[in-house]
């Protein structure tokens, strides 16, 4: 049985070229980068390298780049930050009620530290309104977090117009990017980004890194203490190696974004219209204008999303019921609530399928003749 991965929106497999970075990187540049010796400048040089990089392919500067563990210690660093640095200008922080839980579960955080937080509504697609977001918007915000792109059902926010909105305002701007990141076309002085939060990976590199994009004149309070690395923002000795396979993986998404894109968005569409000559019943979460290429959820009436994901995985399908964080539980997505309400079905019958570098039209192909297969089998019982 040949096993089809449909599940990168939650992680990703490292590229082949990423992994030989890697093993390389273990071996040959092994030193601390805090070091003043030989194999400290050695291994600070590899980590300058993939900082420059980086930071060039979100037109950044070299020195608005902190490496963290991933993309939740850059969301947590990002909001923690700023709120605690800018706590004397005001205490409202606005965020959408469909981001990632590493940003809900820090706003939560920071409401019991003494901040307001705003959780913007969004509609069907999964988008907020900007002029709610204006509404929503007082003298003493000082923070407005809002996902590029919804990692569950793929939509993108209106990011330009959010930024355009903010440039007048003392609230800084900080967008979880990871979903969107090796896809989209990011620039963050076009965009009027002031922070951004990335994840090694889901762009096919190791695991376990990632970066925070902060502008220059930000105040951010680190939230891990210790050494002076990251310029004093955060502590702890670099992962030299998987920083190197991160910039790695960065290249090859940047080479390949384009052609990426278009076979990704291709893939989506064929999986759409087989279901469709399948005779299946089904309805788009979200939006195919405004979304990502590689992630579509489906609602199948009918059906229950426990026993969709059971039956998939006794195929060979490997899908999700939306944010890899919660895989493991029965608690319906917050973000089909969010876009749907409470009481909706969508909730209990909605399947994510994300698509990545090893797929191929033929596992589409194949893959909605079993999803179509299993879910004539459970609508009839």
């Amino acid at each position: 049985m040949e096993r089809i991965y449909l599940d990168h929106a939650a992680t990703s497999p490292v590229h082949p070229k990423v992994i030989q970075v890697l093993t390389e990187t273990m071996q040959n540049h092994y030193g601390n980068p805090s070091s003043i010796h030989y194999f400290g400048r050695d291994a600070r040089q590899v980590v300058d390298q993939a900082r420059e990089f980086i930071a060039k392919s979100i037109h950044a500067n070299f020195d608005e780049i902190i490496f963290t563990s991933g993309g939740t210690e850059a969301d947590n660093l990002a909001l923690i930050g700023v709120a605690r640095g800018m706590a004397d200008k005001g205490k409202h922080i606005i965020t959408t009620a469909v981001e990632h839980h590493a940003v809900l579960h820090t706003c939560e955080f920071l409401e019991k530290e003494g901040f307001e937080v705003t959780y913007l509504p969004v509609d069907e697609t999964g988008r907020i309104s900007v002029e709610e977001l204006k509404k929503a918007l007082r003298d003493d915000t000082i923070l407005v977090s809002i996902m590029f792109a919804n990692n569950e059902v793929g939509t993108l926010q209106p990011i330009r117009e959010v930024g355009e909105l903010l440039t007048n305002h003392q609230a800084v701007f900080h967008t979880d990017a990871v979903q969107a990141y090796g896809l989209a076309d990011i620039d963050v002085q076009d965009l009027h980004i002031d922070l951004l939060s990335v994840s090694s990976h889901k762009i096919n590199g190791p695991k376990g890194v990632g970066f925070l994009y902060v502008r220059d004149g930000v105040r951010l309070i680190p939230t891990v203490h210790g050494g002076e690395q990251e310029r004093k923002r955060r502590a702890g000795t670099e992962n030299v190696a998987s920083i190197a396979a991160f910039a790695k993986a960065v290249e090859i998404s940047q080479k390949t974004k384009p052609e990426k894109y278009a076979f990704y968005h291709k893939l989506k569409q064929l999986l759409i219209e087989t279901l469709k000559k399948e005779g299946v019943e089904f309805s788009i979460n979200g939006t195919l204008e405004q979304s990502l290429p590689h992630v579509v959820n489906l609602s199948f009436p009918g059906t229950n999303v426990e026993a969709m994901l059971v039956n998939l995985d006794l195929e060979g399908i490997a899908a999700s019921s939306g944010s890899a964080c919660t895989a493991g539980s029965v608690d319906p997505s917050h973000v089909l609530r969010a876009m749907f309400g409470s009481q909706s079905d969508r909730l209990t019958n909605s399947i994510r399928f994300s698509f990545g570098i090893n797929n191929t039209e033929d596992q589409i192909l194949q893959a909605a003749a079993i999803i179509s297969k299993i879910v004539k089998r459970l609508t009839k019982q």
